[in-house]
Order: C-alpha cells, then structure tokens, then sequence
C-alpha cells in the first residue's frame, strides 16, 4: 500500500489505518467515527485526501478540446469556476466522476485515487493534442462550518469565495468545495507545505482530524454517490440519476448536442428512461443495511439492491443509497432481505440530511 505524505501525522493522533483503493489511510482516530462525524457538522473537520488524482490538462485549445471528452460546456464558464463531470466509456458506462476547474489556459481536474491512471490514459486518448500530468501535491479538507472562519485567519480573502468556484492564494490552489454536505474547501498544496498547513489548522480548537469512515457516512446523509460502489464503468448517467451533470448544450436539442463518449446511450435513456436508477431509501429499523443487500417487492421478487448504507449518526435512522427497477412503483411496498429477514424501506427524496453550502 502507498503511504500518505502525512502519515506519520496521523500516527500522532492515534489514527487507526486501512487499505482503500491502494492506499494506507486513516479510517479513524481516538474519538470514533459518531464522533468526528458529529464534529464535522458541528465546527470543522480536516480530512487528509491526498490519495485523490489531481491532473493539469494543458494545450492549444484545451478548453474546446475537453469537449470531446467530457459532457461540459466551457463557453461561458468563468474562470475559477469548478464543475462536477463525468468521463465515460463508449457504451455510456461511467469511467469515472471528477471535478473540474477552469484556469486561464489550462484546467485543474481532480479524479479518484481508483481511477488516477486509467483516466489519465483515458484522457490522453480522447485528447491526443493536450497534455496531462499527474501533479505531485496534497490535497486537504476543511469542512463544516467554522471552516470560513478557520481558514480566514491564514488567508482572508477565501471568504470571497462562492461555492463551487476556485482560485491561488499564498497557500495553494483554494476550491470551496467537498464531498461532506457541508460548506468547506479543498486545498491544492505543495509536498513541502502540505504537513506544516496541516498543523497549523489543527491548532485551531475548532478543527479535528477526520478519517475516511466518517467521510462516507457524511457523503452518504448528504445523499452524495460513491465511484466504485454507487456507480462504475457499467452504470450509465441516467441509471446513477445523474443527468443534471450535463450541460443544458449537451443535451437533447441543445446547441452543442451529444459529441461525448456515450452520447447516444445517453441520449436515448435522457429520452425513453433506464430499467434501473439511484434512489435514497430509509429503513424502518435503526439498523445498518449494507453493500450488497437484495431488495425484493411484496412478492419476493428481486428489484434491486443496496449500493450504500449506514445508520446515520445525525439521524440515527437507517439510510441507504440503491439500484432499484425502474418499474418497481414508488409507493410499492419494499423489503431489504438482512440475514434471511425482510426488513421494511421506504423510498424517499435525497438528501438525508440538508446540505449547507455557502452560494452567493
């Protein structure tokens, strides 16, 4: 397994370590994963994501190029804008999820750990007249919401920062962004600066280090998927109901229609619907449902499975994410099947728990 440049940091704090994706991480520190998740909602939590891919795309063009591979649309997009994308395989399979950042003459893209060297592959591919390099840099989280004040005490002017938008201060390449729900940022930072960054965060009485089990359930109440486990190269957009991640122009009847690996299993299903979607669910019981759980109709039958699940610890109710028949009614009763046991779940809207993102 790879080592995070800050493990020895994470020792400090009594992580305990774990295999994800390749990489040694810390699942969770001396208070417990209720713990730090509840803290995160609470103040700020810092998460080390340094096992995140972070690419520079350059080139003549890189924007228009970035077309061909991604259902984005640059034309006015300012820059320091950053967008959720998706790169696709040519049966509309999702490849991966990634955010992107435009910059003056390039573009930053952040892709996950799993997915760092077949998506550069990929990329290079698809747009054989850029160039792409896998940056050596760290990645921080700040979330929850004493972030903004946190982080404005290094540097004041990320307080001018709306959601989703990014730009370089002294301290690296600063995005209000995240995957918690809540209002935060991610850090783009040197190898050399990145431990000292850490520490002088945590100095701070609001902030606590956070592991990668609480970074699930936090994406999980936000109704947030997962690569890999929600979604992968054999799930299309609309099946992982993500089709509001394609740009207006991209889409049916827009003005720069289709022109995207996929494209046309993606349009056809934006048009005719898929035999499955993603849908947020809700157990009866106050316990945990997991990965992999079947789910059947009043009649036994198999109409979908589990694809996330966890008791939430804001909540304390059982929540899940899920692949579900499309056909399967919404009102229909429904059972996860635990243990040889019918459990009772109900569908309900997503998210879980409100997100409180700081949009101007």
């Amino acid at each position: 397994m790879i080592r995070l440049a800050l493990h020895p940091l994470h020792a400090e704090y009594g992580a305990r370590f774990g295999s994800f994706a390749g990489f040694e991480m810390p699942l969770q520190y001396r208070d417990g994963l209720r713990a730090e998740h509840l803290h995160t909602r609470a103040a700020a939590g810092l998460f080390d994501v340094s096992h995140m891919g972070q690419l520079r795309a350059r080139g003549s063009g890189v924007h228009a190029a970035l077309e061909r591979a991604l259902p984005l649309d640059f034309d006015g997009w300012p820059e320091g804008e950053q967008r959720y994308s998706l790169l696709l395989n040519e049966r509309g399979g999702i490849v991966d999820d990634l955010m992107v950042t435009r910059l003056a003459d390039e573009a930053r893209i952040v892709v996950n750990a799993s997915g760092r060297e077949k998506d550069l592959a990929r990329l290079r591919s698809l747009c054989p007249t850029l160039s792409f390099d896998l940056l050596d840099a760290g990645l921080l989280a700040l979330q929850g919401p004493a972030a903004e004040s946190v982080l404005a005490k290094i540097e004041p002017r990320v307080s001018e920062l709306a959601f989703m938008h990014a730009k370089t201060y002294g301290l690296g390449l600063v995005s209000r962004s995240g995957y918690t729900g809540e209002d935060g940022f991610e850090i783009s930072v040197s190898r050399e600066a990145l431990e000292p960054l850490a520490r002088r965060l945590l100095s701070d009485p609001a902030v606590k280090l956070i592991g990668l089990g609480a970074r699930d359930t936090l994406r999980l109440e936000a109704g947030l998927p997962l690569y890999g486990q929600d979604m992968d190269a054999n799930t299309t957009i609309v099946e992982a109901s993500l089709g509001w991640a394609v740009a207006r122009s991209r889409r049916a009847a827009g003005a720069k229609e289709g022109g995207f690996p996929g494209a046309e299993v993606y349009l056809r299903e934006a048009r005719e619907g898929s035999a499955r979607n993603l849908v947020g669910l809700i157990g009866e019981e106050p316990a945990p449902i997991r990965h992999g759980t079947a789910l059947l109709d009043a009649a036994e039958r198999e109409v979908g499975v589990v694809t996330s699940g966890t008791v939430s610890p804001s909540t304390q109710r059982a929540i899940m994410l899920a692949c579900l028949a499309a056909s399967h009614p919404r009102d229909a009763p429904l059972y996860a099947m635990v243990r040889g046991k019918p459990r009772p779940v109900r569908l309900t809207p997503l998210p879980f728990v409100p997100k409180r993102y700081k949009r101007r």
